[in-house]
């Protein structure tokens, strides 16, 4: 979980056009693999996290076999691992979007002035 929070982090920006939106999106998918997987599978793991082949084989580069193609995954682990994973946008100095869910409700864009700005969709207010 580490090394792909580290490369959604780092290194997918560095070679992909990637948003905010979409790298919280990827994170929570992959916390929902270990959440509901057993056995972590490298190939099978970037199949359903990332879309893209590009990203499928920049991520094996950037593993670089740093563990193996599969192994056990321990519920302790993972519960302790997710309290590090941030599904939160920071904008300006005085605003944070949290984001746990369908990453299809927030549009991103650009005003007329050049302002950027995040459209919230939702269902219902709790």
């Amino acid at each position: 979980m580490i090394a792909t929070k580290k490369f959604i982090s780092e290194q997918l920006s560095e070679e992909f056009v990637v948003s905010n939106t979409d790298k919280i999106d990827l994170l929570n998918k992959s916390v929902s693999y270990f959440k509901d997987s057993d056995e972590y599978v490298l190939e099978e793991f970037s199949d359903s996290i990332f879309q893209s082949d590009e990203i499928k084989e920049s991520f094996n580069k950037f593993t670089n076999n740093e563990f193996q193609d599969s192994f056990a995954i321990s519920d302790q682990a993972v519960k302790k691992q997710t309290k590090y994973f941030k599904s939160v946008i920071k904008l300006d100095k005085n605003f944070s979007v949290y984001v746990h869910g369908d990453k299809d409700k927030i549009e991103n864009g650009t005003a007329e002035k050049g302002r950027r700005y995040y459209k919230l969709c939702y269902v219902s207010e709790s």
